[in-house]
């Protein structure tokens, strides 16, 4: 009975999931290789190379994008790339209106040598041209562009994923023991001479065994990205784990924090030198610079040895925060070494992200997207197949029970005609023989000589009428 059940859940789940795990993974192919796209797309974002010159520190780059947008206030400003810095920008408040004043951009881009600006847009705005490509392209990955709505889809997707998974793995396995392993090796082979439908169930089958361990990470990530609680939950029931939303600071708003960037870049250095020195681990150099004005802290991210990125992170480094009126420390964060739940939590991330393991995983992550597509496609394949194949079975099926229902009718009225001509004609012959389609000499072949010729021709045209009201009236019924 279980097996049944498994088999329906996996098909209704995959059927449901078919268009969103499409979409997810065709644009994760190209997410693979995200920064490399964004060179080709939006090269004016990307300062050129001086790689005998020190960068400007993130204090000074924050304080030239200030001047640059004066009529907002810098949130963030990050080492997005070797050769780029990424500015956010929070709002200020209009006093003649008393509403935020629109900037009509959230990313300003500078060039790390000199803080000049490289160019600025609304992160995912199509209008604006090939500029916002790949934005757009992760807006669609993530979100579905619908926001928090197409997360939550997402979330709900990843979670049945997930699951789905183990279910799929479940289904691959023999029905008995007996010849287990001989089996079950059968599911792990394509058989490329099959027919259509054969070819399909191999690839679907097999591609999803030598796939599973990756499918899971990938599908297990995804939980992680769009559907946090649940994420934590399962990962605190598993691991040592500090989650996010259990060591998340109070709020405490502080638009105007005594501590300008350069006081903050300052108190960063020197609360992370002190606290590396303490936990044993290495600073390699520093990443970003943000401040919350909801939570009246400053942020400071660095890479260190702790760190699972081999590749720019743009998130996932070791951080700190702290105070923005007296640089006191709240909290920091290391990607490794403290909780081996966060430790995993730091792996799913790079891995999802790309960011380890060079080129040769960015090719195998950007292939991975068009096998999901397959392993989709080849689902919904043996699902119509079957469908057709039970659909006709019905019908045949129903055919053979109408001409089974006609043929039994049929017979009947020949027996009650039969036996009324037996009645009528005391135990002629014809009728004792058998049936009436049979041929006229043969019915009549025992009356050969027996009574007047004339008793026989009468004989004979009643029963030759009583045949044909007979055929007429199955006639009629078949119609």
């Amino acid at each position: 009975m279980i097996r049944p059940f498994f088999v329906l859940l996996h098909r209704w789940v995959g059927l449901a999931m078919t268009g969103f795990l499409v979409v997810v993974a065709l644009t994760g192919s190209l997410l693979a290789f995200n920064t490399e796209l964004e060179r080709v797309f939006a090269p004016q974002l990307f300062a050129t190379p001086r790689p005998d010159v020190a960068p400007l520190d993130l204090a000074t780059l924050a304080e030239r994008a200030q001047a640059i947008v004066p009529q907002g206030r810098v949130a963030s400003v990050l080492y997005a790339e070797p050769d780029q810095a990424l500015v956010t920008f929070a709002p200020l408040m209009d006093p003649a209106t008393g509403q935020a004043r629109k900037l009509g951009f959230d990313q300003l881009f500078v060039d790390p040598w000199t803080g000049a600006e490289l160019g600025r847009r609304r992160r995912g705005d199509l209008s604006e041209g090939p500029i916002n490509v790949m934005p757009f392209i992760y807006k669609l990955h993530w979100t579905l562009t619908f926001d928090a709505v197409g997360s939550t889809i997402l979330g709900i997707v990843a979670v049945a994923w997930t699951i789905d998974c183990f279910v799929g793995f479940y289904l691959t396995l023999p029905v008995s023991l007996g010849g287990f392993f001989r089996r079950w090796m059968t599911a792990w082979r394509v058989k490329r001479r099959g027919g259509a439908y054969r070819v399909n169930l191999d690839l679907h089958r097999a591609g999803g065994l030598w796939l599973w361990p990756v499918l899971f990470i990938f599908a297990w990530s995804s939980v992680m990205f769009n559907m946090r609680p649940i994420y934590e939950w399962a990962t605190k029931a598993v691991f040592d784990y500090a989650p996010r939303s259990a060591s998340a600071p109070p709020q405490k708003r502080n638009d105007a924090p005594r501590l300008d960037w350069r006081s903050a870049q300052q108190t960063g250095e020197r609360l992370i030198g002190e606290l590396s020195a303490q936990g044993g681990f290495t600073v390699i150099q520093p990443l970003g610079l943000a401040y919350s004005a909801p939570h009246g802290l400053y942020i400071y991210e660095v890479r260190s040895s702790r760190d699972v990125f081999e590749r720019s992170p743009k998130g996932g480094g070791a951080y700190l925060m702290f105070d923005g009126d007296d640089g006191a420390l709240v909290s920091l964060r290391l990607p490794t070494g403290e909780h081996s739940g966060n430790t995993v939590e730091s792996w799913l991330y790079a891995l999802h992200m790309t960011r380890v393991f060079g080129r040769p995983f960015q090719i195998f992550v950007c292939a991975l997207g068009f096998l999901v597509t397959m392993l989709s496609v080849t689902g919904v394949y043996i699902w119509w197949k079957k469908r057709r194949a039970r659909k006709y079975s019905a019908a045949r099926s129903g055919e053979t029970v109408g001409q089974n229902e006609t043929s039994g009718h049929s017979s009947a009225r020949e027996a009650v005609a039969k036996r009324r001509a037996q009645t009528m004609f005391g135990g002629f012959p014809a009728l004792n023989g058998g049936h009436f389609g049979g041929k006229r000499s043969r019915a009549f072949s025992s009356e050969a000589g027996t009574g007047s010729h004339e008793e026989n021709a009468t004989k004979l045209r009643i029963i030759e009428s009583f045949r044909f009201n007979l055929n007429r009236k199955d006639s009629r019924e078949e119609k």
